[in-house]
């Protein structure tokens, strides 16, 4: 190197930044001891412009001289590379003067270079990240130590239906079903505060009310000194999964059942038939009013329990009826006329919006009217809850992108409590009064809907109304 740089660089060699004074041409006048530490070459034999990256060397090139021509500093990323090894550097670029036998030398430049290879890495990689966090369409939320959210990504904005705005800074229990255990979380939080990854299976709350079923891991995010500085979760949705285990245990629930009904149509049916004729043979024989009017009690009761028997069975032995092209507005024009003839039905406005465009659907006309008599029944009944209040029960029929028909009945009656609402489709269950119900219309709906591959659900708000929704595959 020039021995009359020497003195003045010396202070240079105790920074940890490369220092350079190279000329115009990118001769390297003298570094520091950093330099040979970093790069590992002969800098005496080298230009500057042989340790820039080749997509860099142009510009690098041009600040130089821009630097000298216009007399100002300058900041400048770009990249090294000796041989096969890449560094990314900050440049710090400067106009350099000295003095030699009283001349002064201008067209130099003094340059300190900074590697900053690991962070451009962890930026690469947190952009990498980043890219893959918000493309993903697994949910995922990031919090800090506390457990409030810093990073929520749009798959989890869409399945919850929160804004970021929304979420940014609160706990996540704000979608918390409570459907967990205080337990069950505070185990959570024991196992990542330890610094190990939890899993569990969770049911949190949309932002609609309806529920959304997904498998959570929860990771500590640590720093250099395995320190926990937050908690990255990712949501794997298990919803069908759910739905699926649900209907598994319905369908296994609704054979044993329909086993039983069988059995129990046998067993109780011969007895009912002898206590029927009995009661006939002692009514022709009494002349006592009273007697009279007692039997005709154990009639209407014998009655009741023969009707219960008969659906029993019906949905205990496979249907013999033949499928026939059904016109599904058709249907629910007559079962809306069937319901009309009621007492009760005389103050209800029944509104019917129907989508004429629906196809001719595969099914048994009148074992379809059935369902939706018992579903118009069931809202006429929860309506008359609330005598005061203006009575409406709303009808649509329409088409969805899933090739699906689908059938909506609204009323704004009484509603159905949030506990007893994934009972409404199990037999006996009934929320009317004593000898208002038996049960089982609901029952014997949802098994003719699923035996012609539909599917019926319920939705309602306690106080106000309950919605039921068929859906019947259309097939081209």
């Amino acid at each position: 190197m020039n021995k009359r740089f020497t003195f003045d660089f010396k202070f240079f060699d105790y920074f940890e930044g490369m220092c350079f004074i190279i000329s115009e041409t990118g001769k390297i006048l003298t570094s520091n001891k950093a330099c040979i530490k970093k790069l590992q070459v002969n800098l005496n034999k080298i230009n500057f412009f042989e340790i820039i990256a080749n997509s860099e060397k142009v510009l690098v090139k041009n600040a130089i001289s821009s630097c000298l021509q216009k007399q100002k500093s300058l900041n400048l990323p770009t990249k090294f590379k000796i041989d096969d090894q890449q560094m990314f550097v900050e440049m710090f670029i400067s106009p350099y003067k000295s003095t030699e036998d009283g001349t002064t030398i201008e067209n130099n430049c003094f340059i300190i270079a900074l590697d900053v290879t690991d962070k451009k890495e962890r930026e690469e990689e947190l952009q990498r990240f980043f890219y893959v966090a918000e493309n993903t369409v697994n949910p995922v939320q990031i919090t800090d130590t506390e457990g409030n959210m810093i990073y929520v990504n749009p798959a989890f904005l869409k399945v919850s239906g929160y804004t970021k705005e929304e979420l940014i800074g609160k706990n996540p229990n704000i979608f918390g079903s409570k459907k967990q255990k205080k337990r069950f979380w505070s185990e959570m939080w024991t196992t990542i505060k330890s610094g190990k990854v939890w899993i569990g299976d969770v049911e949190n709350k949309m932002k609609s009310g309806e529920p959304f079923y997904t498998q959570l891991l929860v990771s500590p995010i640590l720093d250099n000194g395995q320190k926990v500085t937050g908690y990255f979760g990712i949501h794997r949705d298990i919803s069908e999964k759910k739905t699926m285990e649900k209907q598994l245990i319905h369908t296994q629930k609704m054979e044993s059942i329909g086993t039983l009904a069988a059995g129990i149509a046998h067993e109780v049916g011969n007895p009912l038939a002898s206590i029927s004729a009995l009661v006939q043979v002692a009514e022709r024989f009494t002349t006592d009013d009273l007697v009279k009017e007692k039997l005709e009690l154990v009639k209407s009761q014998v009655s009741r329990i023969s009707k219960i028997i008969r659906d029993l069975v019906d949905l205990s032995r496979p249907s013999n009826f033949e499928l026939q092209p059904t016109d599904i507005n058709k249907n629910l024009t007559e079962a809306v006329e069937i319901i009309k003839v009621g007492m009760k039905a005389k103050d209800i406005d029944y509104e019917l919006n129907l989508n004429t465009d629906i196809p001719l659907l595969p099914l048994v006309a009148d074992q379809i009217q059935q369902v939706f008599v018992n579903i118009l029944l069931n809202a006429t009944d929860a309506i008359w809850e609330f005598p005061k209040r203006k009575k409406k029960i709303v009808i649509n029929s329409d088409m969805n992108e899933r090739n699906e028909v689908i059938i909506t009945f609204s009323d704004n009656g009484v509603g159905i409590a949030e506990e007893n609402l994934p009972k409404i489709f199990e037999p006996f269950f009934t929320t009317k009064k004593d000898g208002r119900g038996t049960g089982l219309g609901l029952w014997v709906s949802y098994g003719i809907i699923k035996s012609f591959h539909g599917e019926i659900k319920v939705s309602s708000t306690y106080g106000q109304d309950t919605t039921f929704t068929i859906f019947f595959p259309i097939q081209n």
